[in-house]
């Protein structure tokens, strides 16, 4: 069945107006642990969602919220709802994994819309991934190192 010439221009307007908004976003990807969180970060005044929620519900106490606001405290934005907008998706692993996630997404999204504020973020170490894992469990072993209790006799 052809399709009509309408829906076919609707479709390609869809299309162009999703690739222009993925264009003007600043893309960072930040991982902890098994936690991984993709940041959107648009220049535009807007809200900071995470999986569908103010950020301001996602992460709820006054330690989270600075530490999230950190980078943007360092390259001077006082207020980044004021001049920032941003859409976060984050999954796997704790709050706090998600949280040190989320910042380093931020970190690299500041830099890729201002490369000079790379050497700031590295001197306060946001640009470093944590690279500690959980073991693995080995057989024979009840948890990643510890043993069965030693019986001499």
């Amino acid at each position: 069945m052809p399709r009509t010439k309408k829906s076919g221009e609707k479709e390609t307007n869809v299309k162009e107006k999703i690739k222009a908004k993925k264009e003007k976003a600043f893309v960072g990807t930040g991982r902890r642990k098994s936690a991984v969180a993709s940041v959107f970060l648009y220049p535009k005044k807007g809200d900071f969602i995470v999986n569908d929620k103010e950020i301001s519900e996602f992460f709820r106490t006054e330690k989270e919220k600075l530490s999230y606001l950190r980078p943007f405290h360092l390259v001077g934005v006082s207020h980044p709802e004021s001049s920032y907008s941003a859409t976060i998706k984050v999954s796997g692993s704790g709050t706090s994994s998600q949280l040190s996630a989320v910042v380093l997404g931020l970190s690299r999204a500041l830099i890729e819309s201002n490369p000079e504020y790379r050497d700031l973020l590295r001197k306060y170490g946001l640009l470093t991934r944590d690279p500690r894992e959980v073991e693995r469990k080995k057989y024979f072993l009840r948890k990643a190192r510890k043993r069965p209790q030693y019986s001499k006799r």
